[in-house]
Order: structure tokens, then sequence, then C-alpha cells
């Protein structure tokens, strides 16, 4: 008999966790770069219609899933459909895979925070970062040779993250939220206000917004626009499955989907401003366009921002509070990581949540650490961070929506499960973006991509290290998600609807 869920103690709980798992890395360091890039103010126009248009549905249709079958990835989707479980098992591989990697990241913002004390990187923060810190070696291979700077905070970061895992999902995994998320809200909003007041923040925010129309018209915009509205909302990956899969039985689902989806929204943009007038202060101190000093992702956490904090009033205070704020994102997002493998786990095996968290999380930590802070890690990481997100995300979320829609044609009752209770209803516009538009320009992004990589390969690397690490990693996740799929469930395990299904099918109908 299969024991009680945990759930969260109320809706605003569950928002907080959903929108520290949304509010990532990716919000600080990726939306302001590829919003430049992709026509400065006017890229809100694609970024608003990709948000209404595949970001809201497919939140709302993980939080369908998630909640009528109320189970970790695998369990909802076998409960869905028995040959669907496979689906539930590649979200499962893909996390697992993402959190061995994004806890070095988390890890190296922690030894920023401290770095950023005493400004230890001097005149050559490149130079430092590669290194000093991270000891980086010449060529692609995978090597072993770890780098101790590098592996003791990244300990520390795993020993934190399981910490709070293992004391559940309300103790844990709500109680953090509620403490680091409104943390996290109020050190970025300090931030940003002091970087409204730098010199040539003016430069720096005129580059942000001022639009370029005329990019509108080029599809690589478009395409641009809704992966970042995916790879920043969490979905298609199983944490919003699992999430939703712990809350009550009446809960406003689409109203809490509004709320944490506009947040995050709310939160990139609060980004781009923070970092756009910090990236202006920078122009104007070397006396160069604002565009010689763009940069995303580690180029402009680790070495543009350390570069504005050594010649900034107050820098080291600056810097402790940015990558502060770096940390707590990338951990509220770690943890939400973690626990869809965990749950999965106590699933199908029917353990309790210690031994999960200790012999799952215990596993991932310790490929984590000896994968990625060594001097080989930084190459590591790039490239199954670039074939997880651009194709692992994006095929399971493809072949999952069609397994859904056009298969199944379960979408009219996930529609119904979630107009049961909630206050924002799923009509013919979800269903079309669902079953249409999503579909449709998930298939663009996936095309594009595996074109791109086929043809041009990624970062110079060579061949056989994107072989072995991109395209061979992506391909084991799948023979893997089948082969777990195939073993059989723990005795006892309510492979059909639970009865709050059926509670609120009823419920719907009236």
């Amino acid at each position: 008999m299969d024991t009680p869920r945990e759930v969260w103690s109320a809706r605003s709980v569950f928002i907080l966790a959903a929108i520290g798992s949304a509010v990532g890395l990716g919000n600080i360091w990726r939306f302001p770069f590829v919003a430049y890039e992709n026509g400065a103010g006017a890229f809100v126009i694609p970024y608003l219609i990709a948000l209404l248009t595949a970001g809201i549905p497919l939140l709302f249709l993980d939080y369908a899933i998630g909640h009528k079958f109320r189970g970790s990835p695998p369990l909802a989707f076998r409960r869905l459909s028995k040959w669907t479980e496979t689906l539930g098992w590649w979200q499962v591989g893909i996390c697992f895979v993402i959190a061995v990697y994004y806890a070095v990241i988390v890890a190296w913002a922690v030894r920023y925070t401290f770095f950023s004390i005493g400004q230890a990187w001097g005149d050559d923060p490149e130079g430092f970062l590669f290194s000093n810190f991270l000891q980086q070696e010449d060529g692609a291979r995978v090597g072993f040779d770890l780098v101790p700077g590098v592996a003791i905070p990244l300990v520390l970061v795993w020993l934190a993250t399981l910490a709070v895992l293992a004391l559940g999902v309300q103790r844990g995994i709500g109680n953090s939220a509620r403490i680091f998320v409104p943390l996290l809200v109020v050190l970025f909003l300090v931030l940003v206000i002091r970087s409204l007041f730098l010199d040539g923040a003016a430069a720096g925010l005129n580059a942000f917004f001022d639009p370029e129309w005329s990019l509108l018209l080029n599809p690589t915009v478009w395409i641009a626009a809704y992966g970042q509205i995916f790879f920043s909302l969490s979905i298609a990956f199983g944490i919003m499955i699992t999430y939703a899969s712990y809350l009550r039985i009446r809960t406003n689902l689409t109203g809490s989907g509004m709320v944490v989806a506009f947040s995050n929204s709310s939160f990139e943009i609060l980004a781009g401003i923070g970092v756009f007038a910090a990236l202006g202060y920078m122009a104007s101190i070397a006396s160069v366009p604002v565009d010689e000093v763009v940069s995303g992702g580690i180029g402009l956490a680790f070495i543009a921002f350390p570069q504005i904090i050594s010649v900034m009033p107050g820098g080291s205070v600056f810097g402790a509070l940015f990558f502060l704020c770096l940390v707590f994102a990338g951990f509220t997002s770690l943890i939400s990581i973690v626990q869809v493998v965990i749950s999965a786990v106590q699933d199908k095996l029917g353990i309790t949540r210690i031994p999960a968290v200790l012999g799952v999380g215990g596993a991932m930590a310790a490929c984590s650490i000896a994968l990625f802070p060594t001097t080989t890690g930084v190459s590591v990481l790039d490239v199954v961070d670039k074939f997880v997100n651009n194709l692992g995300i994006v095929g399971v979320a493809l072949i999952t929506v069609i397994s859904v829609a056009w298969l199944l044609r379960r979408t009219g009752e996930l529609g119904d499960h979630l107009n049961a209770v909630s206050s924002f209803r799923a009509n013919i516009v979800w269903q079309f973006c669902i079953v249409v538009a999503t579909p449709i320009v998930l298939s663009a992004m996936l095309i594009s991509e595996i074109r791109t990589l086929a043809d041009e390969g990624y970062g110079g690397y060579p061949d056989s290290f994107i072989l072995v690490l991109g395209w061979s990693v992506q391909a084991v996740l799948i023979a893997f998600a089948i082969i777990l799929a195939v073993l059989p469930w723990r005795r006892g395990t309510d492979l059909g609807h639970p009865e709050s299904t059926q509670f609120l099918a009823k419920e719907g109908h009236r």
C-alpha cells in the first residue's frame, strides 16, 4: 500500500519553491546577454509572446500531470499511460546530469564571494579564473586531477543540499525557499539600485533597452526568445511535475503558475537592468562603447564583474553581494533538480527519504566531485551543458507534448483537471498552444540545433570529445530511461489514478 505523499504546508510555500527553482544562474548571466544580442528592447516582444504561447502553457501541463497523477515524473507518466514511463525516466536522467555540473558553478560563486572581499583576482580576472582558480589545462580530455580550491567548496555545497533534502519537502525544501528566495530578491534589489547610481549606467541601460526592430524579422531571434523562456522556467524536465505532486488536492494550479511565470520573467528583466547598468559603468571607465564590454555566461559573472568590482567605489561589498546572489539563486535551483531524482527513486523502490538522499544524493555528489573540480572540468562542463540543455531538454519536451497531445489525446482531460479548482481557466487557447504552437517551436529549435552541432561541432572541441560527452551522453540517458521503465515497481505501488484525481474529475464536470 502506498505511503501518504508529502505535501507543502501552503500554496505560498509551493510558489516560493517553484520561483526558487526557476530563478537560477541563467536569469542573471544568460538573459541580459541573450536579450542584448537579439534586438535589445525589441526582444521584449518575442520574449512575451514566447512566455504566453509556450512557457505558461507548458508550465500548466507540468502542473496538471504532477498534481493529477501525484508522483515523480516516472510514476506520474506511468499513471498517465504505461508506455510513457520512459519519458519520466528520461527527465530524471537529465536532472541527474544537470545537477552534477550545476553544483560546481554554485561552488565557484561561493569562492568568489570571499575572493571579492580582497579582490583576489588582481589586475587579471580572466587569468586568475582559468589559471589560478580553476587551474584549467590546455586541450580537451577527461581528467581526474582535483583542484582543491574548487573541490572543497563543492563538497560543502553538496552537504548543504543533501541536508536540506533530508529534512523533507516542507521542513527542508519549503523552509529553505521561504528564507533564500526573499533574501535573494532583497539583495538583488540592493545591487540594482547601486548599479543605477554608477557613472555610465544610463549608457548601459540605453544599450539594453534601445530596440533594433529589424531583428524581429530574423527567425533566430524568435528561437532565442522561446529558448530563453523554455530554459528559465524549469519546465519539461521533471521539476514542476515533482513539485506539483506535493500540492494539496484543492489548489489553484493556474493562478500559481501565473505568479511563478511572471515572477521569473520580472526577475530576468531586473537582472538585465542591474547587469547593463554595471556594464555601462565599466564602459565609461574604459572609455569604450558598451558593446565592447558585453558578455554572457561564465565570462559575465567571473570575468566582467570582477573587472567592475575592481574599479568601482565600494567594490568589495558590491562583489560579495553579487556572488552571494548567484549562490542563493543556484542553491535553490540545485535543490529542485536533485529532488526530482530522489523522488523518482523513492517512488520506484519504496524507500524512505533519508536512505534515498544518502544513496542517490551521495552518488550524484560523488560523480560531481570526481568530474568537475578538476583541471579538465571546465571543458567537460561546457560540452555536457550544451548538449543536455539544447538537445536533451528540448528533445524530451517535444516528445512529451507529442505523446500527451497527439498520441494519447489527453489535453482535454488535463485541462479539466486544471479548471476544477483553478481561477484562470485552461481553455481552447491553452490547448492550441500545447497541440500546435509549442510542438512547432520545439521542432524548429531541435532541428536547428542538431544541424548546427552536426555541421559545425561546438566550441572548437575535437569531434571525439564532442562524441563522447555530447552525443553519447544523450544516447545513454535515453537507453537508461528505457531500461528503468522496464524494471518492475515495488510491490503494492498504485499505478492507477489516485483517489484525488477521481474526486477532481467529478468536480470539473459539475
